[in-house]
């Protein structure tokens, strides 16, 4: 019967930090798909992240465009003058 060697403590870190990336790596994929989801439900959600962080907004706006015939961008910015409008 062959005698069990210990595993050296590279293999170790390099095993262990594998499962660290793939869980961060899951769980960011998460939260970014779960911010997506409420883009793409929520118009208030797109009228916050428009104005704190529009640059996120236009890639949204581009992805939305480069997948489909999307007109979002048109019917938001309608919708928030509207808005803008009705509260002056």
């Amino acid at each position: 019967m062959l005698p069990k060697t210990p595993k050296s403590t590279f293999w170790k870190f390099v095993k262990g930090s594998a499962k660290t990336l793939f869980v961060i790596e899951a769980v960011c994929f998460a939260a970014s798909y779960a911010v997506y989801y409420r883009m793409n439900t929520n118009r208030e959600f797109r009228h916050y992240i428009n104005e704190n962080y529009p640059f996120v907004l236009d890639y949204y706006y581009k992805v939305g465009e480069a997948i489909g015939n999307s007109n979002l961008r048109e019917i938001d910015s309608t919708i928030w003058r509207a808005q803008q409008k009705k509260d002056n």
